[in-house]
């Protein structure tokens, strides 16, 4: 089974994910989405090949739909990186071309962090 780790930011989307689903739709039904996303976070701890990556030119990224969402992440070794939580009608594959620098770097600051933990 895979570790999966998210970073700040994506702790930030879910958050804002939450907020926003409570103002919208109340909070029971921001509650049963945000169990989604944990369900999902399991799952892809137990069969990390189901992040998939996006056609078009190769990239680091991987992608995993979650409801109306899509969970961005990294694999390195054995471990998932959450590294953001992007709606899913946005142009992924653009969105994916401008961040994937950043989101790379953001998940080896977090894997060196959890390294050094140990």
């Amino acid at each position: 089974m895979a570790r999966v780790h998210l970073t700040s930011r994506a702790l930030l989307d879910i958050a804002a994910i939450e907020s926003y689903s409570v103002e919208c739709v109340g909070q029971r039904v921001a509650d049963a989405y945000i169990r989604g996303l944990d369900a999902a976070l399991q799952r892809l701890a137990g069969k990390p090949t189901l992040l998939r990556e996006l056609p078009g030119p190769p990239m680091r990224l991987r992608f995993y739909s979650v409801q109306q969402h899509v969970l961005v992440g990294d694999v390195i070794g054995k471990r998932i990186y959450i590294l953001s939580v992007w709606h899913g009608s946005m142009d992924l594959a653009s969105r994916a071309m401008e961040l994937e620098p950043q989101l790379v770097y953001e998940a080896q600051i977090l894997r060196a962090r959890i390294l050094a933990m140990r």
